[in-house]
C-alpha cells in the first residue's frame, strides 16, 4: 500500500469539524478511508473516583493521551491495524472494549487540539481549521451535551464559561496559524468541502 494521506481537521467545540470530517469520509469508499477522533483518546481515569473524574477539564491538552494517538497514527501509516479506545462520557472514563481500525489510503484525524501538539501536526499532510462564530458554537454545544450526554443547561453553560471558552482562546484558536486551509461556517460550506474532496482525490491519484 502506498503511504496514506493524513488529514487533520480541527476547530472549536461546535464548529462543525465533525460534520466536515463526516462529509469527506462519505465522499470516499469506506475501504479507502479511516476516521480517528481525538475524543476517543482522553486519558484513562480508572485511578480516580467518579466524583474526581467529573472535574476533568476536557478542553485542556493534558486531558488527552496524545502518545497513544500518535502511536496509532504511525501504525496506520505503516499499514498496521490498531485497537482504538472508546471513551464513555457518562462515566468519564474509557470502557474495556475497543474498536478495530484498519489502515487505508486516507486517514482523517479530527479533534479540538490536534494542531496544538507539534508531534501530531508533523504527521499530517493536510491541516484544516474550521472557523465558526462563537455564538453558533455555544448553541451547538448546549444542544449536543443536553441531548447526547444527559447534561443540564446550567452545567453546560458553567463548563463553557470556566473551561471551554478559556481553553479555546488559549489553545485552539492560536493553532489556526498552522492550518493549510481555513473553512468558515463548518459543514454548511459545501463549496469548500467539494474543493477539498477534489484535492484529496488528486493527491491520491498522483501518488
Amino acid at each position: 500500500m502506498k503511504k496514506p494521506i493524513v488529514i487533520g481537521i480541527t476547530g472549536g467545540t461546535g464548529s462543525g469539524k465533525s460534520t466536515i470530517a463526516r462529509e469527506i469520509y462519505e465522499s470516499f469508499n469506506e475501504k479507502n478511508i479511516t476516521m480517528i477522533e481525538q475524543d476517543s483518546y482522553y486519558k484513562d481515569q480508572s485511578n480516580l473516583e467518579p466524583e474526581e473524574r467529573v472535574k476533568t477539564n476536557y478542553d485542556h491538552p493534558k486531558a488527552f493521551d496524545n502518545d497513544l494517538l500518535i502511536e496509532h497514527i504511525k501504525a496506520l501509516v505503516a499499514g498496521e491495524t490498531i485497537e482504538k479506545p472508546i471513551y464513555d462520557f457518562s462515566i468519564h472514563n474509557r470502557v474495556k472494549e475497543t474498536i478495530t481500525v484498519e489502515p487505508n489510503q486516507i486517514i482523517i484525524v479530527e479533534g479540538i487540539l490536534i494542531f496544538e501538539n507539534e508531534r501530531l501536526r508533523d504527521l499530517m499532510d493536510i491541516k484544516i481549521f474550521v472557523d465558526t462564530d462563537a455564538d453558533v458554537r455555544i448553541v451547538r454545544r448546549i444542544v449536543r451535551d443536553i441531548n447526547e450526554r444527559g447534561r443540564t443547561l446550567e452545567s453546560v453553560i458553567n463548563q463553557y464559561l470556566t473551561m471551554v471558552r478559556p481553553m479555546h482562546l488559549q489553545f485552539t484558536e492560536p493553532s489556526k496559524r498552522y492550518a493549510d486551509l481555513i473553512i468558515p461556517e463548518g459543514g454548511g460550506n459545501k463549496v469548500a468541502i467539494d474543493l477539498l474532496v477534489a484535492k484529496i482525490k488528486e493527491i491520491i491519484n498522483n501518488k
